[in-house]
């Protein structure tokens, strides 16, 4: 009997050249408010309303065009209800299920680093600010 395929297995170098299909994880979840949307419905259906309160620091159209995309991935999916007021509910598709390990995973990783990533940033401003100065004393 054969051994199941995993998703952990490793890439071969060519595996991150521009136009192979590794790279379109990458850029899925670069995209700013990605993650945490996916995250966000990690639960299950939520209203648009109630998602953008879980995550906070998102405004409603930054969330409707990140959903849009996510659908338009195949990630989400959007259910309408004919009710009086409509329902707007959205969902994790199972192909968007499958990404909630890895988003899980950068998660885990930003709360193990995240400080060291923070204090990194503000050592680069400030020889940032250091070179600005030195420029303006000459």
């Amino acid at each position: 009997m054969s051994e199941p395929a995993t998703t952990s297995r490793p890439l071969a170098p060519e595996g991150f050249i521009a136009d192979c299909r590794a790279r379109l994880g990458f850029d899925l979840l670069a995209r700013t408010w990605t993650a945490v949307v996916i995250f966000g419905l990690r639960e299950g259906p939520r209203r648009p309303g109630e998602l953008r309160e879980a995550i906070g620091g998102i405004s409603p159209k930054v969330l409707n065009d990140t959903l849009r995309r996510l659908e338009d991935d195949g990630l989400v999916e959007r259910r309408r209800y004919a009710e009086a007021p409509p329902r707007v509910e959205y969902a994790l598709t199972p192909l968007g299920e499958t990404l909630l390990g890895p988003v899980e995973a950068l998660g885990a990783w930003s709360v193990e680093y995240g400080e060291a990533v923070v204090e990194a940033q503000e050592r680069a401003e400030e020889r940032a600010e250091e070179r600005a100065g030195r420029g303006r004393g000459r």
